[in-house]
């Protein structure tokens, strides 16, 4: 495989979130927030570098929403170029990783960042379709590849 973005720029992580008090309530509703959300994805590894998402700048806190009262959570993701051709498998990974960790209830949506991909149109249209979702999901090499980047 043949790296598309051999020199990206890599960015800072951010520090740890500080665990609140109703974090470990019993009988508590759980409610999401945007760095929840962001702690999720953001170590999910790139397919091509041994960087997270987060490290990338492929995903950020201030690009995600959280609606606990509708039950939806959305992602928007940057590739690090472009023409990235890894855009469909990185938002694969995202909404794997999110329909694993949080609870069924939500509607999950992960679509690239507006301006930021040539085909960005034809993946957000990929990542929105559950068949094709589903699809993707039923290859055997397409989800070792996603395991091993949501692995932690």
């Amino acid at each position: 495989m043949e790296i598309e973005n051999i020199n990206p720029n890599i960015y800072q992580k951010c520090g740890e979130r500080e665990k609140l008090s109703t974090d470990e309530e019993e009988g508590f509703t759980e409610l999401f927030d945007t760095r929840e959300i962001f702690d999720l994805v953001r170590v999910i590894n790139d397919p091509e570098h041994p960087l997270t998402l987060e490290e990338l700048h492929v995903v950020q806190e201030n690009l995600i929403a959280v609606d606990n009262e509708r039950n939806e959570v959305k992602v928007k993701f940057t590739p690090t170029i472009p023409h990235c051709s890894m855009a469909t498998l990185i938002g694969l990974s995202i909404r794997v990783k999110l329909l694993r960790s949080l609870p069924p209830r939500f509607k999950v949506t992960v679509e690239i960042t507006p301006g930021t991909h040539s085909s960005e149109h034809a993946v957000n249209k990929q990542l929105a379709d559950k068949e094709r979702v589903a699809a993707a999901l039923e290859n055997t090499h397409l989800i070792e590849v996603i395991n091993q980047c949501i692995a932690v």
